[in-house]
């Protein structure tokens, strides 16, 4: 299973990674949405997609939505019928960002900061991960 990370702050990044790969996870980490974007295009061209973004709303260069939004426009353009499942990270909980994230970016789950491993794994049992 392949899955990318999207944070800046190292230490959740480093926090995710470690619990990921201890699942059984192939990680890959980027820290912006530039770089989402990036590794997303590249994993689909070399036919090895990712099931799985864990994405930060604020970072530097490309937010998160921003970032989610494209990665969409991009299924779309692929005809890819079945989205990559993104969750959201971010300090931001108000109805906006949430909003945002969900209905106008189609994020498959949104989890406000702090988060602990439990908050992470119960998000992966509901995708059957």
């Amino acid at each position: 299973m392949k899955c990318l990370i999207v944070e800046d702050d190292t230490h959740i990044l480093n926090m995710l990674k470690t619990l990921l790969s201890l699942q059984g996870w192939e990680c890959n980490c980027v820290l912006n949405g530039i770089g989402a974007i990036d590794a997303f295009a590249h994993a689909h061209k070399n036919e090895e997609p990712y099931e799985l973004i864990f994405m930060d709303i604020m970072m530097p260069c490309m937010d998160g939505l921003e970032a989610l939004k494209q990665i969409r426009d991009i299924e779309g353009e692929l005809g890819i019928e079945e989205e990559v499942k993104i969750i959201m990270l971010t300090a931001l909980n108000d109805p906006d960002t949430v909003f945002n994230a969900y209905y106008e970016g189609r994020a498959s789950a949104y989890i406000p900061k702090p988060f602990g491993q439990d908050d992470i794994i119960r998000e992966l049992n509901k995708f059957g991960f």
